[in-house]
């Protein structure tokens, strides 16, 4: 993306400068930026130069050029004759290095994204394509072709490592990327340092936990399941043996075996990079030369460097020091006929390359930072041979091969029979080397014999087909689901719920209430009645007369199912009478205001809670952003504020620990989001629930019923939270253990549209208000002075 000064920079460079007295010629575009060097002669009219200092006879206007920190380097032509422009790379890396970020850099990124995705819907079919993203350059695509297809199915690899969390949060965009990448369906790492990385970043950032199950990992994100693959990338069988071929054919190889006969050939292919650590693999040479001088004149290191990328102050430091090396260990070690390390500065083709892994004995790998680098790969399949060829010959190759690499490449966990090294460790990388080429033959053929088996297996054809298998099973139920799109920019995300989940109708509600003999309606407060967000937690006068007016029905029982505490209940209801309170999730409950409160304990001593503080308190002190929230039944501890990573991991530690010291005590230890708590055991006899909650209270509720010849044949229960989703779950069980009535109408209604057990749904808490002031309508029914004289004739 140029910007304005760079064209006007241009023109100036190529003479396209529209001058008074000339016809104005037509905007060239800018090709000549692609060139590295010098970038364009000026116009040789010196009249009108701006590099010259001669008179014109010809009025007319310059133009000034204003290069305001541009990375380029300005000089005036020997000949006089205009001005030629360089890069200046290491203005550039200063600007890269101050660590501002440069938002029309993002724009400009985003925009390519766009234009892409157009690129993609032209030929994309939705309803039968798989989509497959490939690395970071596409990062932003997933949302644009999202926004598009809400049901699209669609991948993601990332070919480069993932930054840990704290270097990825410095980003100022980084909810952004996060968001744009889980509207994907699949999301591809290399190794799971790099997906843990990405995960770390999901929990720490967007709160979002992963599950691994049967072996899968997945990120829940609004209803869908955005699985993590770990698979690294292999190489192509079939194009390596044909390369290997061509190599033979062109007789490279028996050149190189003559050069280098009887010499132990140590190989390294990189890359003139700053991060792929070519000084720190030479100077561990010269340490293995120095401390195992029985190399000295029969070890080689051969050194390919591909050419480089790009330029810089830092590129030409590493480049003189890895010649000053070179020049240091050749002169201390070297003699006639032998050079210790030769420098291969030039491009090599693949065919010759294939010839130089065949002659070495061990290749080298030392970036300090890199992807997956399949130069290892390749390496073992050129030792193996072409499978077929005549024992002997050159293409049956050695069956033999050792690898020495560095832990930080995508490889290195594929490769168990490598010595990994870390490559800032000089001395032990040495070792390494000293160790690889005094291997016997036959721990060699072993070790070649383990990683070939690998390579040959999970060659990049194995790599795809694993891919797009676990993308197409993860897209499995995505014409089965109800998605839709919410959210603008990069907060865009599809909400999948399942297809029979939809709104309730107050119609239909108020159908069944009328007809229905027996109701139980079971309702959350914080969330449900009242708003989550407000300051004022007291229930308002609206909301007190419609509860009294359901509570008035001889027919109905009404219960406030919460998990606040009595006391507070207590008072902000005293005006229902009639009203059933359950506090605390149920290990208080009430019937109405003239019963006492009971407990759904198995008893009321609290004497665990005296064991189970302390322990909570040291694990408090030790994580800050946690706290302990005491109740009169339970014990919260909350982590919610802490470092996710070191909250979970003392959270579990904290679980197994409460569950031991707490083994032999009448409670229930349970995790949940972001929490760990301990309270009294009620164990629930149509599912496995141990310890209180909104689900026993309203199994409790319904089994009373049935005792006082009561069977619910109509039940309401409205939730907003996760606490809720128990009772949800025990109205089924409930219907199947004839405890409500066969023929009973059941509504259980979440507050919000997101993934519930519930079928159905209101929007907010005003909508769950009017569709109970709706049944308070049915319910109260005064009879008028006209009615009673109908009914007395």
């Amino acid at each position: 993306m140029l910007s304005r000064s760079y064209t006007n920079l241009l023109d100036l460079a190529s003479g396209n400068i529209p001058v008074m007295g000339r016809e104005k010629e037509r905007r060239r575009f800018p090709r000549v930026m692609t060139v590295p060097g010098s970038i364009c002669e000026l116009d040789d009219d010196q009249a009108h130069s701006v590099a010259s200092d001669n008179p014109s006879s010809i009025a007319g206007d310059r133009m000034i050029v204003v290069s305001n920190q541009l990375p380029l380097k300005a000089k005036r032509r020997p000949d006089n004759k205009g001005w030629s422009f360089t890069w200046n790379e290491d203005s550039l890396l200063l600007r890269l290095k101050d660590g501002r970020f440069d938002r029309s850099m993002w724009e400009a990124y985003v925009s390519a994204n766009k234009i892409f995705s157009q690129r993609v819907i032209e030929v994309l079919n939705p309803e039968d394509d798989f989509v497959w993203i490939h690395d970071y350059h596409l990062m932003v695509l997933p949302t644009f072709l999202r926004r598009r297809f809400t049901r699209l199915r669609m991948g993601f690899f990332l070919h480069s490592p993932f930054p840990s969390s704290e270097i990825y949060r410095t980003l100022p965009v980084r909810e952004e990327i996060l968001k744009a990448l889980l509207n994907c369906d699949l999301i591809g790492f290399h190794t799971f340092d790099y997906a843990r990385h990405f995960l770390s970043c999901c929990s720490r950032m967007m709160g979002l936990e992963y599950l691994s199950k049967r072996g899968y990992i997945g990120l829940d994100y609004f209803g869908r399941t955005v699985g993590i693959k770990i698979m690294p990338v292999g190489i192509h069988m079939g194009h390596v043996e044909s390369v290997m071929k061509l190599a033979d054919k062109e007789m490279r190889y028996e050149e190189l075996k003559k050069q280098f006969e009887g010499k132990t050939v140590l190989l390294g292919v990189d890359d003139m990079d700053i991060f792929k650590g070519i000084n720190l693999k030479i100077l561990a040479m010269e340490n293995m030369l120095k401390q195992h001088s029985k190399w000295q004149g029969r070890a080689v290191l051969l050194q390919i460097l591909n050419p480089v990328r790009g330029r810089g102050l830092d590129l030409e430091q590493i480049q003189a020091e890895i010649q000053e090396s070179c020049n240091r260990i050749n002169e201390k070690f070297g003699k006639p006929g032998y050079q210790p390390v030769v420098l291969i500065d030039r491009p090599v083709p693949i065919s010759e390359r294939m010839a130089y892994y065949r002659i070495a004995e061990c290749v080298v790998v030392t970036a300090v930072r890199d992807g997956m680098n399949l130069t290892p790969y390749e390496y073992i399949v050129c030792r193996q041979g072409i499978p077929g060829a005549e024992a002997g010959s050159d293409l049956s190759g050695t069956k033999k091969s050792m690898l020495v690499v560095s832990e930080f490449i995508g490889c290195s966990p594929s490769l168990s029979g490598a010595i990994r090294v870390n490559p800032w460790n000089v001395e032990a990388t040495s070792e390494a080397l000293n160790e690889a080429i005094s291997m016997s033959d036959q721990e060699k053929e072993l070790r070649h014999e383990k990683h070939y088996r690998y390579v040959s297996t999970h060659d990049v054809a194995y790599w795809a087909r694993s891919f797009l298998q676990d993308l197409e099973r993860t897209c499995a139920d995505h014409f089965r689901k109800r998605s839709y799109g919410i959210g603008l920019g990069f907060g865009f995300r599809v909400v999948a719920l399942d297809p029979n989940f939809r709104k309730l109708s107050i119609d239909d509600i108020v159908s069944a209430y009328t007809k229905a003999q027996h109701r139980a309606i079971l309702l959350d407060y914080d969330g449900t009645v009242m708003p989550q967000n407000s300051i004022i937690k007291t229930p308002n006068p609206e909301v007190l007369s419609i509860l009294n007016t359901l509570c008035g029905d001889p027919n109905n029982v009404v219960f406030i199912v919460s998990g606040r505490g009595r006391d507070s209940l207590s008072r902000w209801f005293e005006p229902c009478k009639q009203l059933g309170l359950a506090a605390e999730h149920g290990y208080f409950l009430r019937w109405s205001q003239h019963k006492d409160w009971e407990t759904c304990g198995q008893n009321s001593e609290f004497g665990w809670m005296q064991i189970a503080e302390p322990v909570m308190k040291s694990y408090t002190e030790a994580t800050d952003g946690s706290c302990i929230e005491k109740k009169e039944s339970a014990l919260v501890w909350q982590y919610g504020d802490a470092d996710p990573d070191f909250g979970y991991s003392q959270a579990k530690e904290m679980l197994d620990h409460l569950e031991s010291v707490l083994a032999n005590e009448p409670v229930s230890v349970k995790s949940g989001q972001h929490i760990v708590e301990v309270k009294p055991q009620a164990c629930s006899l149509l599912l496995d629930l141990h310890g209180v909650s909104k689900g026993s209270v309203a199994e409790r509720i319904f089994t009373s019923m049935v005792e006082k010849g009561k069977q619910a044949d109509f039940v309401l229960c409205i939730g907003d939270d996760r606490s809720d989703e128990d009772m949800f779950e025990i109205i089924g069980a409930a219907i199947s253990r004839n405890i409500l009535s066969y023929k009973a109408e059941v509504f259980a209604c979440t507050v919000g549209q997101k993934p519930s057990k519930a079928k159905y749904y209101l929007d907010d808490p005003s909508e769950v208000i009017n569709m109970l002031d709706s049944l308070a309508d049915a319910t109260h029914t005064p009879v008028t002075s006209e009615d009673e004289t109908e009914d007395s004739s």
